[in-house]
């Protein structure tokens, strides 16, 4: 699309968008670091990946044998494949 549009052309697109991004707010960077460190903080108690995942509600548990039979029955899966998945 620049291609084809002239010097000129690009030269007005680049001042509208040098106009918007002037009007824009800005905070030091000590300031918005804190805030960020902050908020980061105070959500860390709701991370699964800091407070873990309780068995009951983890969606990727080992699957038990019921489901590998399901698997077996509707043809999903072989006994090579449900083998060779349990392997460590």
């Amino acid at each position: 699309m620049a291609q084809d549009l002239s010097e000129k052309d690009l030269l007005k697109m680049e001042v509208e968008q040098l106009k918007k991004e002037v009007k824009n707010t800005r905070i030091p960077i000590s300031k918005a670091g804190k805030e960020i460190k902050e908020y980061v903080e105070a959500q860390a108690g709701n991370d699964p990946f800091l407070k873990g995942i309780p068995e009951d509600k983890n969606p990727f548990k080992e699957k038990g044998p019921t489901f590998n039979a399901l698997l077996l029955l509707l043809g999903r899966a072989s006994w090579l494949e449900i083998a060779w998945s349990r392997t460590p």
